[in-house]
């Protein structure tokens, strides 16, 4: 039902919107602000937030388990329906709503929570999750030269992030940096901080959109910090103590972790639009008075792509069961996820392209605009070689 009302959506909202949303003409905001008021969901976040708060604030430990489950398990339902459309529409959303919500859930304090949240769940504000530097995509947190440094009671804050989805209109931004404590500590040894800006702090500048080979509707973009003066009540959690994660990296590899289960439903939203586009247009299509869908090479593709669009659902529909178990997926598991998932799509995205043959080169067709995305998850939320390096080591840790 979820589904079918999602795509209800889509046709009347977002399908009209395309052109505009891939050219960068038309920022996604709206659009999604639209979407979230239709299906209430925005009044149904605040009202869940101003549970939570007023709970915390009672002192009560309120396990919010399945319903966090259930919510993940609808927002997967929207993620796969809206990236075989719009991708970036998605992605942006996910990073608003998705990393940019959930670390300061988990971390920043009641008042913190109070202060943020209740714009950030409605999509009032839009959220960024600044963590990837120039020379530190991979190595995110060990190569990470953005760094804070202390000055009476506040902190100044100096160097650079770049691929922030919604950098360039972001309202809140999520900033990781490293603390210069002036001991000559090495830099990759030195403690990871968690700040929350605001647009329009003095020494904030929030670079222009960047021109991408795909998620186009996704703005993505470069934030400055030149001396920006953070108070200590935009430290997340207040306070430097990390506890026995001495580098506080710990809360990045969350990130990392739901950011990565999320590719996989994304992927999963490629591979069903491939393949529903690809069986219509095998139908209709003719070559030597036969429709080209009797042809055994066709008919190979789309089973191909049968075949990775269960595995697909299944790698992520386990991990929502285990969700709901509450055994989420590690880090490792959700690597191996994004690795194959993104893999999958990408290949499936590209037979489609294929088996359109030149009209397949054509953007009116729209199979185009999903190679061009699909080939971002081999990169995004981590690329696929650093998933390598995860799952293998999750293994050798066991």
């Amino acid at each position: 039902m979820v589904r079918d009302a999602v795509r209800g959506f889509i046709e009347k909202e977002v399908r009209p919107n395309i052109d505009q949303l891939e050219s960068g003409e038309l920022p996604p905001y709206d659009i999604t602000r639209k979407m979230l008021a239709a299906f209430g969901m925005d009044t149904m976040a605040r009202e869940s937030l101003e549970k939570e708060l007023a709970a915390e604030e009672a002192g009560e430990k309120k396990d919010r388990g399945g319903s966090t489950s259930l919510a993940n398990s609808m927002f997967l339902i929207l993620n796969m329906e809206m990236a075989g459309v719009s991708l970036g529409l998605i992605a942006s959303l996910g990073v608003s709503m998705g990393l940019t919500v959930s670390t300061i859930r988990s971390r920043g304090t009641l008042a913190q929570k109070r202060r943020w949240l209740p714009g950030l769940v409605t999509m009032e504000s839009v959220g960024a999750w600044a963590i990837t530097e120039p020379d530190s995509g991979s190595d995110a947190l060990g190569g990470m030269k953005t760094t804070v440094r202390r000055d009476g009671e506040d902190y100044i804050l100096n160097g650079n992030k770049t691929f922030i989805t919604n950098g360039p209109y972001a309202d809140t931004i999520v900033v990781f940096a490293k603390l210069d404590e002036g001991d000559g500590t090495p830099m990759r040894e030195r403690k990871v901080l968690t700040f929350v800006l605001d647009k329009g702090m003095e020494g904030l500048t929030q670079g222009p959109p960047f021109k991408k080979m795909g998620m186009m509707s996704s703005p993505t973009g470069e934030l400055f910090f030149d001396n920006v003066r953070v108070s200590k009540d935009r430290l997340l959690g207040e306070t430097e103590d990390t506890g026995s994660d001495s580098r506080g990296g710990e809360g990045a590899k969350a990130g990392f972790t739901a950011e990565r289960i999320g590719i996989a439903a994304l992927s999963l939203g490629i591979i069903n639009e491939c393949q529903r586009l690809s069986i219509d247009y095998a139908k209709t299509r003719k070559l030597w008075g036969t429709e080209i869908a009797q042809f055994q090479l066709i008919q190979l593709k789309l089973a191909e792509m049968e075949i990775a669009r269960i595995n697909v659902q299944n790698m992520l529909f386990n991990a929502i069961e285990a969700s709901n178990a509450g055994k989420p997926p590690s880090l490792a598991e959700a690597s191996a996820m994004k690795l194959y998932s993104s893999r999958a799509a990408t290949e499936v995205a590209m037979e489609a392209v294929q088996l359109f043959g030149g009209n397949g080169y054509m953007a009116e067709y729209r199979v185009e605009q999903l190679a061009r995305d699909a080939k971002s998850l081999m990169i995004y939320a981590g690329s696929n070689e650093i998933q390598v390096t995860h799952v293998a080591k999750g293994l050798l840790r066991d």
